[in-house]
C-alpha cells in the first residue's frame, strides 16, 4: 500500500485535421495526423487503503470530480477490474484548458496506464485503448503519443515516423472553444478544401520539414477563426515573424508556429506577449511518445 507513480501527460498538436463526414450516431469520421509535444502535465498517482477516488491540482478552475476525465478513467479501471482500493491523483497542470491540445484525455490516458501498472492488471496497450475510446476519442492516441495518423472517430491510429527537428510556439489566447460547439458548427457541404493528409505523410517520411509546414491545415478553423478572428492574428504574427507556417490545433483555440530556430520563436514569443494576443504561451518541440 501505498505504491505511487509520476506520469507525464503530453499535450498534442494536430499538423493536419480533415473531417471526412458526419456519422448517424452523432460523432464525426476525421482524419488527422496527431504529434505530442514536450509541453505536458505531471500527474503523481498514488494508491490508498480507502475505496475512493481523490483528485487534486495545482491550476484554479479544474473540475476534480467526476467532470475530469482523470476522475473518471479511475472509476471505470475501477469498476471494470474489480479494484476495491482507492487512488489519489495530483494533476500538476501545464498544458492550457479548453486549448485543443488534448490536455483532459492526455491527464485520462495516464490514469489509465498509472493504474494498470499500480494494480498489476496486466493489461496490453490495446485493451488500455479500447477502455479509452469510452472516455474519449482522442484517448487512444494519448496513450502512444508520437507522431500518428487517426482515423475513424480517433481510435484507428497508425504510427509515423517523427517530422524533422523544429521549435514550436504555442499560444492560447484568452478564450475557452467549446469542441461540441465547433464540431455541430462545421458545415462540410460549405468546405472548398480538404488537407493533404497524404502528401503531408510522404513529407513526413522523406524528412521535408518545409513541404510539411506548406501542407498544415485544420478544417476545424473554419468555425473557430471565425468567430474569434484573434486566431487569424496570432497566425499572421507569427508568420511575419519567420514561422514557417502557423495553423489552430485541434478545435482551438491554441495556435502554433513552426520555427528553425529558437531565437526566432522567442522573439515572436515576446511580441505576442506585449501585443496581448495569447495569455498562455509557451516554447516546446516535437516529442516522440
Amino acid at each position: 500500500m501505498g505504491q505511487e507513480l509520476v506520469l507525464k501527460a503530453r499535450g498534442k498538436i494536430n499538423l493536419g485535421l480533415d473531417v471526412v463526414r458526419r456519422l448517424e450516431n452523432g460523432y464525426h469520421e476525421v482524419r488527422m495526423i496527431m504529434q505530442s509535444v514536450e509541453l505536458a502535465d505531471t500527474l503523481t498517482i498514488k494508491r490508498i487503503p480507502e475505496d475512493r477516488i481523490v483528485v487534486k491540482t495545482d491550476k484554479k478552475g479544474l473540475p476534480c470530480d467526476e467532470r475530469n476525465l482523470a476522475h473518471r478513467a479511475a472509476g471505470l479501471m475501477k469498476r471494470n477490474y474489480g479494484i476495491r482500493d482507492g487512488v489519489e491523483i495530483f494533476i500538476g497542470k501545464r498544458i492550457p484548458m479548453a486549448a485543443g491540445m488534448a490536455g483532459g484525455s492526455a491527464d485520462c490516458a495516464a490514469v489509465l496506464k498509472g493504474m494498470n501498472e499500480l494494480f498489476r492488471l496486466g493489461l496490453s496497450l490495446e485493451e488500455l485503448q479500447t477502455e479509452g475510446v469510452k472516455l474519449g476519442a482522442d484517448v487512444p492516441y494519448c496513450l502512444t503519443g508520437g507522431c500518428a495518423l487517426s482515423e475513424g472517430i480517433g481510435e484507428k491510429l497508425t504510427r509515423l515516423n517523427m517530422p524533422p527537428d523544429c521549435v514550436l510556439l504555442l499560444a492560447k489566447p484568452d478564450i475557452d472553444v467549446s469542441t461540441k460547439y465547433v464540431y455541430e458548427n462545421l458545415r462540410l457541404d460549405t468546405l472548398d478544401r480538404h488537407p493533404d493528409i497524404d502528401g503531408m505523410m510522404r513529407d513526413i517520411d522523406s524528412g521535408d520539414l518545409e513541404g510539411l509546414c506548406g501542407k498544415l491545415e485544420n478544417v476545424l478553423e473554419s468555425v473557430t477563426g471565425s468567430k474569434y478572428p484573434v486566431i487569424g492574428e496570432i497566425e499572421e504574427a507569427m508568420e511575419n515573424a519567420g514561422a514557417l507556417r502557423a495553423i489552430m490545433s485541434g478545435s482551438g483555440p491554441t495556435v502554433f508556429g513552426i520555427f528553425r530556430e529558437r531565437e526566432a520563436a522567442g522573439a515572436a514569443m515576446d511580441m505576442i506577449r506585449e501585443r496581448k494576443l495569447a495569455g498562455e504561451l509557451f516554447l516546446s518541440k516535437f516529442q516522440a511518445d
